[in-house]
């Protein structure tokens, strides 16, 4: 894939088509300035702070934009949070609309139909093929993001982390935990063996 991606560029330079440095600023931007990480930053602060918390629950893009997150796709987000009752699962069923300034560019299952598909028929098979057994008392909630609403789901946050600081909770948060089909890492969940998508 990455031949493909590196021989796909040099035709597009060579043809005039792409200015390097056009793709270079592109490139770290989608690596440095937006991503999964500071999605982490936004659960973190959440798990740390009780008035922000209630801030995202009440109104994500603004509640996220205090943390000086702004960007494509970012616009118009609803924060779901995940309980000991209540399991959140983002899907898009028509495409793949996504909240790219803090989750970053959206992976390849994504977008795919059995992923998109699957979500809303068997969601809790699709968790179980991301490693994620939930017990019979909490209900999985789907969510399909469009392009007026994109969702971030907010993780419980794992036992015995009290104490942390923000950046060390930061660092347990995926970005599969933020769309729904994974936890935290280090949070335990029972799972079962089963194909990702």
């Amino acid at each position: 894939m990455q031949v493909r991606v590196r021989a796909l560029e040099s035709a597009l330079v060579a043809g005039g088509h792409v200015d390097p440095a056009a793709l270079d600023a592109l490139v770290e931007t989608y690596e440095t300035q937006v991503g999964p990480h500071l999605g982490a930053r936004v659960v973190a602060r959440a798990w740390l702070d009780e008035a922000y918390r209630e801030r995202l629950l009440g109104g994500a893009t603004a509640a996220i934009a205090e943390l000086g997150i702004r960007g494509r796709q970012g616009e118009h987000m609803v924060a779901l949070e995940n309980t000991p009752t209540v399991h959140n699962l983002v899907v898009c069923t028509l495409c793949s609309c996504y909240p790219w300034s803090v989750l970053g560019l959206p992976p390849v299952w994504y977008k795919s139909a059995p992923y998109r598909s699957r979500a809303v028929s068997d969601p809790r098979g699709v968790l179980a093929d991301f490693g994620v057994t939930l017990g019979s008392e909490v209900s999985v909630r789907v969510w399909d993001s469009t392009a007026e609403v994109r969702y971030l789901v907010v993780p419980m946050r794992p036992a015995g982390t009290d104490g942390w600081d923000e950046a060390r909770l930061a660092s347990l948060v995926t970005r599969d935990a933020m769309i729904g089909v994974g936890v935290p890492s280090g949070a335990q969940t029972p799972s079962r063996p089963g194909s990702r998508l």
